[in-house]
């Protein structure tokens, strides 16, 4: 028997669609809004293949209805034809997705958000005995925990692979003390992942399915490479920025173990499809109530200003969300890359609409740059800021305070300064990293006293220029940001 409560989310949900259907969204009108498929599939081919992007796929959610294209190809060397049921790795994506399934929980009572972490997942733990005690599951949500992002660690293929990697994590330092600081951290979304286990009683890949991906009716959605070979998959590819890439040695270098950081596998509609229950409250699309709209929103709550807002274009993070202010319109969304392949999700609540962008290497950056600019201006009246870069007569610094070695787990990082007053970054990958890529050497210069566009990056990592901040914690430490992850200075 049908409830009253499920009455109510069902006509909400009408509602909502009908004045999704009348331009009711913001000040914005339909006519303004109107989608046209043949003019973006022709723009999408000609900016795929201007950045050298061997295959794309985009889908946009506007006036309630979601549009897919695809262009290029999914591999190079075979030729095979990108089509919108095709697969991508979406990265840290998956992130959101891990977010959502903890909401969920704390939604149905069985989690605390503001708990320690240690009072659901005792076997948690940092070499810090006080800041184990403290890290709290919101903490981890917004990356505020102080725990690492480039602790990667193969746990084998077993269920039992996150209880691997937590147990394996002791030992990893944190990049700060718990509170003090944004430090993006994928190890705190493994962790995450492990509690969603624990509540559940099932694996965080069957955990998706069931309160995800089976509800949302997803079907071009899943975490694990054997259930992607009845898609479509993109292939990924690497090679030199500004040139065709190649195939990369292996589709996916990532341990299971990843998973809820960094490895969903999806189409764009179907992410476009998950980013609809966001903004329709927490409802799936046959009126069943999967988030309440108190969780949906305190997703979107800005719980931390970033000091770096130009490397994944953040303002500040929610509970998983990176949070976007475009000139006093609110956004929401999440980049996503997982060696050679980049994906692209933003929201903009006032005028319902979500763009996805998937793609499998070249200059993915520059293309998704180029296409969400005219996009969301278009279809959600946002002005996304012109690509980072030096001003045309930089600031003198004093690099004295600045010069110096910082590490954490898998990068060192060191900043010099030559005779000609001229400052250069070295970041290097090291232990478990160590054969991700080859040392960046990179020129930097001033922005501001602490941000710096460091040249030579690639286009993996930005536009043209890579940002690269200084800041000084609330307990005094200095740390480097490069990529929102926070490196404590060492020497």
């Amino acid at each position: 028997m049908r409830n009253a409560g499920r009455d109510h989310d069902e006509a909400e949900l009408g509602h909502r669609r009908q004045l999704e259907g009348r331009g009711g969204w913001g000040s914005l009108d339909a006519e303004g809004r109107g989608f046209s498929r043949g003019r973006w599939q022709a723009r999408l081919d000609e900016l795929r293949a201007a950045h050298h992007v061997p295959g794309a796929t985009l889908a946009v959610l506007v006036d309630g209805e979601i549009h897919e294209l695809a262009s290029g190809v999914l591999n190079t060397e075979t030729g095979v034809e990108a089509t919108t049921d095709s697969v991508f790795l979406s990265g840290s994506i998956a992130k959101v997705y891990t977010a959502t399934l903890i909401m969920r929980l704390a939604d149905s009572g069985k989690l605390d958000l503001d708990a320690p972490v240690v009072s659901v997942l005792p076997e948690f733990a940092t070499p810090d005995a006080e800041a184990t005690a403290s890290i709290t599951v919101r903490q981890l949500l917004s990356h505020t925990g102080g725990v690492t992002n480039d602790f990667t660690f193969d746990s084998g293929r077993g269920d039992d692979c996150l209880a691997a990697y937590v147990e394996a994590a002791k030992g990893v330092a944190l990049d700060c003390p718990p509170g003090t600081a944004v430090s993006y951290g994928s190890l705190g979304y493994v962790v995450l992942g492990c509690i969603v286990e624990v509540l559940t009683g099932v694996t965080w890949d069957q955990a998706l399915k069931d309160l995800l991906f089976t509800p949302l009716g997803l079907e071009r959605s899943m975490t694990l490479p054997e259930e992607a070979l009845r898609h479509r998959v993109a292939m990924s590819h690497l090679g030199e920025p500004g040139r065709r890439p190649d195939p990369a040695p292996a589709w996916d270098l990532m341990p299971r173990s990843a998973g809820p950081y960094g490895r969903v596998i999806v189409s764009a509609g179907d992410v476009a499809r998950f980013a609809r229950m966001h903004l329709d409250g927490g409802l799936a699309p046959d009126g069943t109530r999967l988030m309440s709209a108190e969780a949906v929103a305190a997703m979107q709550r800005r719980e931390v200003e970033v000091p770096d807002k130009w490397t994944v274009s953040a303002d500040a993070w929610g509970l998983g969300w990176t949070l976007y202010d475009w000139n006093g319109i609110a956004g929401y969304g999440h980049d996503g890359a997982a060696i050679g392949q980049y994906g692209y999700l933003r929201v903009v609540p006032h005028a319902g609409v979500a763009v996805v962008l998937l793609t499998n290497g070249g200059g993915a950056r520059q293309l998704y740059a180029d296409l969400f600019r005219e996009l969301l201006e278009e279809l959600a009246g946002v002005r996304m800021p012109e690509a980072f870069g030096p001003p045309a007569e930089p600031p003198v610094v004093d690099m004295s305070r600045l010069v110096g070695s910082y590490r954490r787990e898998g990068v060192v990082i060191t900043v010099t300064q030559g005779e000609g007053g001229g400052a250069r970054m070295l970041y290097e990958f090291v232990d478990g990293m160590k054969d991700l890529s080859p040392p960046l050497d990179m020129e930097l210069t001033p922005v501001s006293e602490t941000v710096f566009a460091a040249s030579g990056a690639g286009p993996s990592f930005s536009e043209d220029y890579m940002p690269v901040v200084f800041s000084t914690l609330t307990d005094g430490s200095q740390v480097c940001y490069v990529g929102m992850r926070a490196t404590p200075k060492v020497g």
